[in-house]
């Protein structure tokens, strides 16, 4: 697994198009390769940011999260939310690399993922790539963040051990390998948190990654969620007291 960032300009609210920026910096792509998008450079494409001020964050996070844990909850003041069946704090809402504006996620990461994949084989005329959005998150018990795939397209999100022997001829029961998180990881590595300006990172050298040459299906995306209530976790996330939030889940 090679990761390559690519560096761009400083991307800027309302004077961007993603077309443009992937013409211009992904000049070349590998048939077997995937390619990364931060969710930042998506949102500030496709125009959700607020100006800081014209908004609260607070009332922000509120809108855009499907359920929330108020910031008195913690000693950092922060909300733990839900949002697109994910963990994530202040519902993804972030200030940094912002340049006076709020940043949301995407509206549709999925179908942004799904445009940019079918752009790239008609630019490059090769069907098999991958793309994923990326997003930082948190770990429960640990410091530091780690990257997460808000949205992938072209690959198989989960490499499925059920049923395979482990090296003693034990059959695994419960054990699917999520791939799309793992690229995520180590591409958000590679790119940085600061003011690298490296939003776009191509990764090659994937022989653990299955390219498809299409869209997840519903029930490939159905398949990486998992019910509160059937979740190993969910004893502790259904005690806590989440409140309603302005969106709905997808």
């Amino acid at each position: 697994m090679i990761v390559t960032p690519l560096k761009t300009h400083k991307i800027l609210p309302f004077k961007e198009s993603l077309r443009a920026i992937l013409d211009r910096y992904v000049t070349s792509l590998p048939e077997k390769s995937v390619l990364v998008i931060t969710s930042k450079i998506a949102a500030i494409c496709e125009g959700r940011v607020i100006k800081i001020g014209e908004a609260t964050k607070q009332d922000l996070i509120k809108q855009e999260a499907e359920l929330y844990l108020p910031p008195e909850t913690n000693r950092y003041h922060m909300n733990l939310t839900i949002k697109k069946n994910i963990l994530a704090v202040n519902a993804g809402i972030d200030e940094s690399n912002g340049n006076g504006y709020y940043l949301l996620w995407p509206d549709d990461p999925q179908k942004s993922v799904n445009d940019v994949r079918i752009y790239l084989e008609k630019r490059f005329g090769h069907q098999n790539y991958g793309v994923i959005m990326t997003d930082s998150k948190t770990t429960p018990l640990r410091w530091g963040v780690t990257g997460i795939t808000l949205a992938h397209s072209g690959f198989r999100a989960l490499n499925n051990y059920i049923g395979e022997p482990d090296i003693f001829g034990k059959k695994l029961r419960v054990t699917k390998v999520n791939v799309m998180d793992g690229l995520a990881a180590g591409a958000v590595l590679n790119m940085g948190e600061g003011n690298e300006q490296t939003p776009l990172a191509v990764i090659t050298d994937l022989p653990f990654v299955s390219f498809t040459g299409r869209d997840p299906s519903e029930p490939e995306l159905k398949e990486l969620h998992i019910p509160l209530d059937e979740d190993i976790y969910g004893a502790v996330l259904q005690a806590a007291p989440w409140q309603k939030g302005g969106s709905s889940s997808q």
